[in-house]
């Protein structure tokens, strides 16, 4: 396992950095680049989305889960044959 890696961003002004490992940069990477956002963008949208409930690096976390999750579930539906 990867130690976490710490990044700065500024999101509405402010700085702010988060800690994550490698193998979450990476999807976070491929997802910012597959949505034509900027890294610092897609983690922009992230903060607004998350609420008060726990941490941007908990958020940027739990977000690249279910963006994949939702991925793999989009590539194996069969289209809802009764067959």
């Amino acid at each position: 396992m990867s130690r976490p890696q710490k990044r700065s961003f500024s999101i509405k002004g402010h700085r702010t950095s988060i800690s994550l490992e490698a193998p979450f940069w990476d999807a976070l990477r491929d997802a910012a680049a597959e949505q034509k956002l900027t890294l610092a963008g897609l983690v922009a949208q992230i903060d607004d989305a998350r609420g008060d409930d726990g941490g941007l690096s908990t958020a940027v976390r739990i977000w690249v889960l279910d963006y994949f999750r939702r991925r793999a579930e989009l590539n194996s539906y069969d289209g809802g044959s009764r067959d």
